[in-house]
Order: structure tokens, then C-alpha cells, then sequence
């Protein structure tokens, strides 16, 4: 759903542009509460997995294909503000090295697919875990049902950004269908890999998914045909203390993997906005990139005649380049957590939305 240069006129371009702006301000302050330096690297790798998995359209109706937008995992994964983060660098990273999501368009972009998704699947995912039974099955319940509705509500915040200051005089109700009705089928998708990332995460690590802080499922023992709790058992080593390192490394060899060779399967067929904008005439005025000639141009690596090999170059390299400044990002964000203006260590356990 990257929207690119000459969809939303320069105006509203420019207003998005500094509401987007605003909200990674807000970003930045709220993950210091979720951020120290033993996570800091994970949701550095959580922006290159963000990357990767988008490299891997994956076809939703005849002619039309979708990929994960991201706020969902990201918000459940690291929590909503450094999730929000996340995205933005993510988005970032494309528009610049990749001439993906316009340079104009950056503020829609980060609004409609870092900002929207993330509020409105945290919200989602924490009122569903506060009725469904506290254990990790509900976690992964709930980040199928967020995720599946944070599509379809970025892609109405789209429409409505269009309303606003589209290019082109088109009836909006239709738009609004089409966008809805297609980002919809999409967000099954979505919901699929992200309940499917989360669930992974969960089955080894635990204590390292933001949306499962508190979530404690007990060991049952069933003496006499009823169940008991089981006797707590000494863990080899706290939580706290345990290295994230193998878990980080995993996650960067399947990112690498899927940017550097799965993404050469994905679906060619143009994803929901494309699909959309070329069916109702909204890409009218759409302009050429900036970044146009960038050497990574289109997921490619310029003089290298190989599709396979160039595309598999500019997914590696764009998610070395996603983990290094990100990484480096949330670091300097988890360093700044015991600064005077900072809120307290402790702080990061507080739920926050």
C-alpha cells in the first residue's frame, strides 16, 4: 500500500508530513519505556523482518496481490510506540534506496501504514486479551484478529487522506469499496503471518513479546481425573538474564532468507492500492520517483543482468541496511532511558497503548 508521488496533492502532503513527523516524536519518547539495551536489537531486527516479509507479495484475487504491512507484528512484538518506529524506518529505507512509497508521499505513508495499524491493532489486541482467558493461545488469537482488522482500517484512512487532497476527481464512495473490499482479503494474509510470527516468538521466547508481558499459562496435572496446577519449577536462569542472541540470529537468517531468495516467488500482479488506483483512474497524475535511479531502484541492483541474483542482492542489502539503522535507532532511544528527562526503568512493565 506504498503510495507514491502525485496521488495526494502537495498541500496535504506537506500537513501529513509533519503529523507524521509528530507522531515518531511521540515514537521516540514512548519506546524509551519499552526499550533498553537488551531489546533495543531486537526491534532493530523486527524493522529488517518488517522489510523482508514485504518483499513477498502474495496474490489475494485475480490480478491483484497483497503483502504485510507490519504494524501489527511490530506493535505486538516491541510494543505500539517503538513498533510505530519500526514501520517508519522500514518506510524509510524503501523510499529512499528503493524508490518504493513516494518521497512526497512519505508522511501518507508512515500515517496510513505505521501510525493506523499500530494504534488500531494495539487497541484491538489489548481489549481482546482483557476478555479472553490470560494465557498464550489468547496472544496469538488476538494478533490474528488485529492484524486482519488494521488492513482494511489503514486502507480507509487512505481513502479518507484522498478525499482530502486527491489528485484526481473521483467518486470517493468507490474508491472506498474497492480499497476496503481488496485490503480486507489482504489482511487474511496479514493476520495469517503475524499470528504465525508471534505464536514462533512465543513458543521460545516468551518474555520477549511486549504483548505477552503478564501472560503466564500454568502447568496442569491431572491427578484423579481433575486438573491441579503443577509445583513451580526452578528455572535454569531468570528471564531477564537470559542472551537474546540466538534468537536475534535466527530471525536474521530467515529475514535474509526470505529477502534474498523466497522474494523471488512472490506474486508479480500489482498489490491492492495499484490494483485499485489503475481500475478507478486515481494514478491520473502519478509522478516518477526521485529516487528513480537510485543503484537499488525497484528491488534490483543496477548492472546486474540477473533477476534472481539482482533481486536477491537488493533484499539482502536492504535488510542489512534496515537492521543497521534501526538497531542503531532503538539503542540510542534505549540509552536515553535513564537520562534525567526519562521516565523510570521500571516503567517499560506499564501496558501501554
Amino acid at each position: 500500500m506504498h503510495v507514491p508521488d502525485g496521488f495526494i496533492n502537495a498541500p496535504v502532503s506537506a500537513v501529513t508530513g509533519v503529523v507524521a513527523a509528530g507522531a515518531v516524536a511521540v515514537g521516540l519518547r514512548g519506546a524509551r519505556r519499552e526499550l533498553d539495551e537488551r531489546t533495543a536489537p531486537l526491534a532493530g531486527l523486527v524493522a529488517a523482518f518488517v522489510f523482508a516479509v514485504q518483499m513477498l507479495n502474495f496474490p489475494v484475487a485475480a490480478g491483484t496481490s497483497g503483502h504485510l504491512l507490519g504494524g501489527a507484528l511490530a506493535a505486538i512484538l516491541v510494543g505500539p510506540y517503538t513498533g510505530m518506529l519500526c514501520i517508519a524506518v522500514v518506510l524509510l529505507m524503501q523510499g529512499v534506496l528503493f524508490a518504493d512509497g513516494g518521497l512526497t508521499a512519505l508522511g501518507v505513508n508512515v500515517l496510513v501504514m505505521g501510525v493506523v495499524t499500530v494504534v488500531v491493532a494495539y487497541a484491538l489486541f489489548r481489549g481482546l486479551l482483557g476478555l479472553l482467558p490470560r494465557t498464550r493461545r489468547s496472544v496469538t488469537v488476538a494478533s490474528f484478529v488485529a492484524a486482519l482488522v488494521s488492513v482494511p482500517a489503514a486502507a480507509a484512512a487512505f481513502t479518507l487522506i484522498y478525499w482530502i487532497g486527491g489528485t484526481t476527481d473521483i467518486a470517493i464512495g468507490k474508491v472506498f469499496t474497492a480499497m476496503v473490499g481488496v485490503h480486507t482479503l489482504i489482511g487474511i494474509g496479514e493476520a495469517v503471518i503475524t499470528a504465525l510470527t508471534v505464536g514462533a516468538v512465543i513458543a521460545v521466547r516468551p518474555d520477549l513479546v511486549h504483548g505477552a508481558r503478564g501472560l503466564t499459562a500454568p502447568l496442569k496435572l491431572r491427578i484423579d481425573g481433575e486438573l491441579v496446577d503443577a509445583p513451580a519449577a526452578r528455572p535454569a536462569a531468570p528471564a531477564a538474564t537470559r542472551s537474546p542472541r540466538a534468537l536475534w540470529a535466527t530471525g536474521l537468517v530467515t529475514a535474509l532468507v526470505l529477502a534474498g531468495f523466497v522474494s523471488f516467488y512472490a506474486s508479480s500482479n500489482p498489490d491492492g492500492l495499484e490494483k485499485v488506483a489503475a481500475d478507478k483512474g486515481i494514478d491520473e497524475k502519478v509522478e516518477e520517483h526521485a529516487a528513480k535511479d537510485s543503484p537499488l531502484a525497484d528491488y534490483g541492483v543496477k548492472d546486474v543482468s540477473d533477476a534472481r541474483i539482482s533481486g536477491g542482492l537488493a533484499g539482502v542489502i536492504g535488510v542489512g541496511v534496515t537492521i543497521a539503522v534501526g538497531s542503531g535507532v532503538f539503542y540510542v532511544v534505549a540509552r536515553r532511558r535513564r537520562t534525567p528527562d526519562a521516565p523510570d526503568a521500571t516503567a517499560h512493565d506499564r501496558e501501554t497503548v
